[in-house]
């Protein structure tokens, strides 16, 4: 119980963060967007991508807390087997990365965001990975 509630806890802060940028705040985005060697944003979130990530952060906060038992999801049996395995792999996959700019693996790592990557965003979706597979096979 105690990986699902810490990865609730997580996921809910972050899913927060991006509402609040959503609404117009800046706090963070500094650093929350790749960039290139020359400091150009590799591209430019715009609403709607922003609050599918708010969302889907959100959602896989309450799926750690229906596995947890804290609340009583309805949800279909796939998702109840499935989802949070899958949560597991999306949080390893960004973890590692895309070679490029995001990731343990990248190849630019001397900008601001690369080195938040470095230290906080890739670890980061690391223990989300771990803690997510932990909970799934929680019985």
């Amino acid at each position: 119980m105690f990986f699902a509630i810490f990865n609730a806890i997580l996921l809910g802060f972050i899913s927060l963060i991006h509402f609040y940028w959503l609404v117009g705040g800046r706090w963070g985005s500094f650093v929350a967007i790749p960039t290139s060697k020359e400091g150009k944003s590799t591209f430019q979130p715009g609403m709607f991508a922003t609050l599918t990530v708010a969302l889907g952060l959100f959602f896989m906060a309450l799926l750690h807390i229906d596995k947890a038992g804290l609340v009583e999801l309805t949800l279909p049996d796939w998702i109840d087997t499935y989802a949070l395995k899958i949560i597991a792999f999306i949080f390893l996959i960004r973890a590692i990365g895309e070679f490029r700019y995001i990731g343990f693996f990248k190849k630019i790592t001397n900008t601001p965001f690369a080195r938040s990557g470095t230290w906080l965003y890739s670890p980061l979706c690391l223990l989300l990975s771990l803690n997510a597979l932990l909970t799934s096979l929680q019985i």
